[in-house]
């Protein structure tokens, strides 16, 4: 049971990000997008430093890894959920969750850009499935690019921001908890969105005045549940699997994005939708290396096993 702890907490991770592509949705569609934002990402910030200060991890930086937290917080937080709340009130949730299930394809490119690691056929493989997954989802429906809409590009230039981060996070996890690495970045990330918001939403203050209960429960439920308690688990139970197995996992977080779309806002999914997701799955599983990984754990367990 012990062994299976990490996969289970996996899933219920996956799960939870999911459904909180249509609670952004609902967010977003009731406030100014970037004010929401700037105060989820802030709230989130908090609950993640209470949890660090009962777990007695909370201290100052060293000098030299504030380069990590800022680079980070501005493209992990800033640019990510500057274009993930200004995508997701411009496209639907459906079209949100399934582009966002290109991150780890994207995180890949980003490795063999920055990292100059090789790139096998299965990673060209799985760039151009998963990349045709994507067009499909947004260009389906026999609309053609007259079904493009703007908040399908914010949507995909919130995960390249995001995947671009997770290199900085790599390096800046070599020298730092990772999860204290967290808080910062989403603590002075938040401050990035509320000054965008007073630029960008002067009404945005404003707009806080549609509160209701139901409302202040989907805020809870995405800034405490999903970003705060959510990246937590995910940072901390990654580096028991592995990268490779957490990429096939990511892939439950575009499924559950769907199916919470569907029940939490009645969204119509259309076979494209699924066409996409089947073609962005098996690119996810290529283009990360999580295939070429799985197969040479395969091929080390029966050279052991013939020994």
């Amino acid at each position: 049971m012990q062994k299976l702890k990490p996969y289970i907490l996996l899933i219920l991770v996956m799960m939870i990000w999911g459904f909180n592509v249509p609670l952004i949705k609902m967010l977003v569609s009731t406030f100014e997008p970037v004010t929401i934002t700037a105060f989820r990402i802030f709230t989130a910030s908090l609950v993640v430093f209470l949890i660090l200060g009962k777990m007695g991890k909370v201290h100052w930086p060293a000098i030299y890894h504030w380069k990590y937290i800022l680079g980070g917080g501005l493209f992990n937080v800033f640019f990510h959920h500057l274009f993930l709340g200004l995508g997701a009130a411009g496209t639907s949730a459906v079209h949100t969750g399934i582009i966002l299930g290109l991150g780890p394809i994207l995180t890949a490119v980003m490795s063999v850009v920055f990292f100059r690691r090789g790139l096998s056929i299965f990673r060209v493989l799985g760039f151009v499935t998963g990349t045709a997954g994507v067009l499909v989802t947004v260009l389906g429906g026999g609309a053609g690019l007259s079904g493009f809409v703007l908040g399908d590009l914010y949507i995909f230039l919130s995960i390249s921001a995001q995947a671009f981060s997770f290199i900085l996070v790599s390096r800046a996890a070599r020298d730092m908890d990772p999860l204290l690495l967290t808080g910062y970045m989403q603590l002075f990330g938040s401050f990035g969105l509320f000054l965008a918001s007073f630029m960008l939403e002067p009404a945005g203050m404003a707009s806080l005045q549609n509160i209701n209960f139901n409302m202040v429960i989907v805020f809870m439920l995405s800034a405490v549940g999903a970003t705060a308690v959510g990246h937590l688990v995910y940072n901390n139970t990654i580096t028991k699997i592995g990268p490779a197995e957490a990429a096939i996992f990511l892939n439950l977080n575009t499924f559950f994005s769907i199916v919470g779309s569907a029940v939490i806002l009645g969204e119509s999914i259309y076979y494209y939708h699924w066409l996409g997701l089947l073609l962005i799955v098996p690119g996810v599983l290529m283009g990360s290396g999580a295939l070429e990984e799985m197969i040479r754990k395969r091929r080390k367990t029966i050279i052991r096993s013939n020994k």
